[in-house]
């Protein structure tokens, strides 16, 4: 959700509460809306909690990590997909990539916090045709 439209409910739920049940219900409204807050903080956490036990921009197959992605996916639904912070491409605004094993990854380039474009990037062709899974 848009961070604006979550604090103009936020703000109009508090003037509801107010104009019907005047200061308590200003309280009940500014608890409310801590409690959403800490829900908030608390499930982006978890995800940073599992993403520390992961190599950082490993993905088990890159080609099935895009074939799941969206427009508009903020960074915190990718981590959860991946378990695993993407790196960061030098000289990129915000660009960030994962790979597999196999040496194929995916780029992914976000605005104003959300998802916009991605490209995955094939590993490289060895003499015989197939990728080298050493490399």
């Amino acid at each position: 959700m848009n961070s604006r439209l979550g604090w103009l409910l936020a703000a109009l739920f508090a003037f509801a509460a107010w104009r019907a049940y005047d200061v308590a219900g200003l309280a009940f409204a500014a608890s409310a809306t801590v409690f959403w807050l800490l829900l908030q903080f608390n499930r982006a956490v978890r995800v940073m909690k599992n993403a520390a036990d992961s190599p950082v921009g490993h993905v088990a197959s890159a080609v099935m990590f895009q074939a799941g992605l969206a427009g508009g996916m903020t960074m915190l639904q990718i981590v959860t997909k991946t378990k695993s912070l993407g790196r960061k491409i030098e000289g990129g605004d915000d660009d960030w990539r994962w790979s597999d094993d196999g040496g194929a990854g995916v780029v992914l380039h976000f605005e104003r916090g959300r998802l916009v474009r991605w490209q995955i990037e094939r590993a490289p062709e060895t003499e015989g045709g197939a990728a080298d899974p050493a490399a």
